[in-house]
Formats: C-alpha cells, sequence, structure tokens
C-alpha cells in the first residue's frame, strides 16, 4: 500500500511538472502576436505610399480667388503624425489630417503631401509628372534651397472642368516642391488661379516648412 501512494504521488508530480513545462513553451507566440499588431499600428502615422499625389485642380463653380493681401495673417500649422510645421493664412478652410493636409481659399490651394522614400533625382521626378494626367509643364525640375535645405522645383499648370454655367475654365499655375529627410519625402503644392499674384505669400509659407 505504501509503495502504491508514493507511486501515485510521483505520477501527480510527473503530471503537474510536463503541464508547467507546456505553458512555459507557448508563452514566446503570445507575446510575439502583441508585438505585431503593436508596431504595424505606429506605421501610418509617419508614412504614406511613396508615390507622388495627383495634380492639383481648380473647381470653376468657385468663386473668384484673390491675391493674398499683405497684411494676411498667418497661423502655424503642426502635423505631429506626419512630423512637420508650415505657416498658412488665417481663414483658409483646411481638410485632411495626418499624411494628406489641404489648406484652401477659393482656387488658392495649398496641399502638403509626406510619405516615406529616398531624396528623389530630377530624372524621378520628370517621371512622377509624366504620369500625371492633364498636365502642362511650365518649368522643369530644378534643384533649390528652402529653408536652408535641398530641394527640386517643378511648375506646372492645370484646367478645370469647364463651368456649368459660362463654360469657362480655370487654369491653375503650381509651383510644386519636393523636400525629403532620412527617409520622409513631402511634396508641397501651392496653387493660383492665372492672373493672380501669391508669390510673396506662397514663398512664405514653403520656407516656413519644418521637418519636426
Amino acid at each position: 500500500m505504501r509503495r502504491l501512494v508514493v507511486a501515485s504521488a510521483v505520477s501527480t508530480f510527473a503530471a503537474v511538472a510536463a503541464g508547467c513545462g507546456s505553458s512555459t513553451h507557448t508563452t514566446p507566440p503570445a507575446t510575439t502576436a502583441h508585438a505585431s499588431t503593436t508596431v504595424p499600428a505606429a506605421k501610418p502615422a509617419t508614412t504614406a505610399p511613396a508615390s507622388a499625389p495627383g495634380a492639383l485642380q481648380a473647381e470653376a463653380n468657385s468663386a473668384a480667388a484673390g491675391d493674398i493681401p499683405d497684411n494676411q495673417v498667418f497661423l502655424v500649422f503642426r502635423n505631429g503624425r506626419a512630423g512637420y510645421s508650415i505657416k498658412y493664412p488665417e481663414g483658409w478652410a483646411q481638410h485632411g489630417a495626418a499624411n494628406a493636409v489641404v489648406f484652401r481659399d477659393k482656387n488658392n490651394i495649398v496641399r502638403i503631401v509626406v510619405g516615406a522614400g529616398p531624396a528623389p533625382a530630377t530624372g524621378a521626378v520628370e517621371r512622377d509628372l509624366r504620369r500625371l494626367t492633364g498636365v502642362h509643364v511650365l518649368a522643369a525640375p530644378r534643384s533649390t534651397i528652402v529653408s536652408g535645405t535641398p530641394a527640386l522645383k517643378v511648375v506646372y499648370s492645370t484646367e478645370s472642368a469647364p463651368n456649368a454655367v459660362t463654360g469657362k475654365r480655370v487654369t491653375l499655375v503650381v509651383d510644386r516642391y519636393y523636400l525629403w529627410r532620412t527617409g520622409r519625402r513631402a511634396v508641397v503644392d501651392l496653387g493660383t488661379p492665372q492672373g493672380v499674384d501669391n508669390v510673396d505669400a506662397y514663398r512664405l509659407m514653403i520656407e516656413s516648412f519644418r521637418w519636426r
């Protein structure tokens, strides 16, 4: 009888030990699953598709846009998710969030799109332009300096759809800038209806761009 009790105790101890070993073996997959759900969740906050955005388009039915006045007040827009800041005219409507933001006042339009990617070469920018539909290139890509850092600039124009009443189209002239830093790229489009002078205001805006 004593031998039976000892044997039973040994068997019970072995079963418990085996159970403990099994639970230790299954712990790592649970930790891995937790890590894999955390890392992808952070990626959309700072990256977007690397392909260049489409061309800006004016709205023919929108009210006419005028020059940005010399006494225009500018506010600072800080995009913590995409990692930049830029000045914009007070009172302009803001659309979008995170990696793609648009500021608009009638047909005065500024768009900032941030994505992952290396510093673009002139040839890559030219290929981007060829992929855009309805675009007339007014100035080929050239190197420039924005806020003390290298950038690329190109100028293009687009035409809106015809106005539903008058049939007239609005020609939008767009300065496009490619800016980059440590694996991130920003494409900034600053569009103005043909005949509107926003040179000084748009220069202030692009020179205010800062990576954060």
